[in-house]
């Protein structure tokens, strides 16, 4: 969908400062905090909307004020703004205002955007365990791609990467005698993983294939013409095979396989730190919402088999 039209950066830029502040943010992100491509962008489309405001009301980037903060959240509120759209817009304006503070600018801070009331929690769509097992078995291992998917499948559910990790993820960076991977995460990080068994026996099947296809680069996972599998090709990947294991293809996607694999984890007695390390997580907070799955499943099995459960 294109952006709206007042939320176009004029020919000649945002006048009153504005252009350079935000492409010095840019640079920020992108550089200094070491953020996705995706990330910057969902924090500049934000800006934008502030950008658009303020030069509408002729105030320049360095010299916002809490009011004037609090009319733009209001305006956009009032624009049919989700709960949870506000709440991201907020946390990108403390963000860019603690950046002006940083480099001297003489507004309001991080502290003049009014904490937005918690958007309500949405819990996560995960997959059964026969449901991830059909998946699993989606593909034709009687051919050297449907071995690639198959060892590609298994290690997405065994470490619960992010797709962007599996699609670069390199061939050296898996340790297969010692069951690890080792991840460059969101921010740069590294995190080594464990994966078992199951995934070592199809990765090492696939190592046997991956010469045939030559190689360019050196991607675990590679296509027909040795090229790296992209986030869109294993997107597309999934759905076909989601289609042939009989689910709806509508409710799975690599990042519902990602929340399988740490559902499946807390119902099997695994630590939340552990699992929190494993995700790459920064916040506990974040693993924390699969505590909430795990409880919801055990309670719906508490009242199919407790003979009291009914009171």
């Amino acid at each position: 969908m294109p952006r709206p039209k007042s939320l176009e950066e004029p020919e000649h830029g945002w006048p009153l400062g504005w252009s350079a502040s935000l492409h010095e943010f840019r640079i920020f992100l992108a550089v200094e905090r070491g953020l996705s491509g995706n990330t910057t962008s969902g924090y500049m489309s934000d800006l934008s909307h502030l950008a658009a405001w303020a030069c509408d009301h002729e105030v320049p980037a360095v010299a916002l004020t809490r009011d004037q903060l609090t009319a733009f959240l209001v305006s956009q509120q009032a624009l049919g703004k989700a709960p949870r759209s506000l709440a991201r817009m907020s946390s990108s304006l403390r963000s860019f205002l603690t950046f002006l503070r940083m480099e001297g600018g003489g507004g309001a801070g991080p502290e003049a955007i009014v904490t937005p009331p918690r958007p309500p929690r949405i819990l996560p769509r995960t997959l059964g365990e026969s449901q991830v097992e059909a998946l699993l078995n989606a593909p034709d291992t009687a051919t050297p791609l449907g071995v690639r998917d198959r060892a590609w499948l298994e290690l997405l559910y065994a470490s619960g990467l992010r797709v962007s990790e599996l699609a670069g993820l390199p061939a050296l960076s898996v340790f297969l005698d010692e069951g690890f991977l080792k991840v460059t995460g969101k921010g740069r990080k590294e995190r080594l993983i464990p994966f078992g068994t199951g995934a070592e026996r199809w990765i090492r099947t696939w190592l046997l294939l991956r010469p045939g296809f030559k190689p360019r680069g050196g991607e675990l996972f590679v296509g027909q013409r040795g090229e790296g599998l992209t986030r869109q090709h294993l997107w597309r990947l999934l759905k076909g095979y989601a289609n042939a294991a009989g689910l709806r293809a509508a409710a799975v996607s690599p990042h519902v396989l990602r929340h399988a694999f740490a559902t499946h984890l807390l119902d099997h007695g695994a630590d939340l730190r552990a699992v929190q390390a494993m995700l790459g997580h920064a916040d506990i907070s974040t693993t924390q919402i699969y505590t909430h799955v795990h409880q919801t499943r055990l309670r719906a099995l508490y009242d199919q088999l407790h003979p009291r459960s009914g009171g």
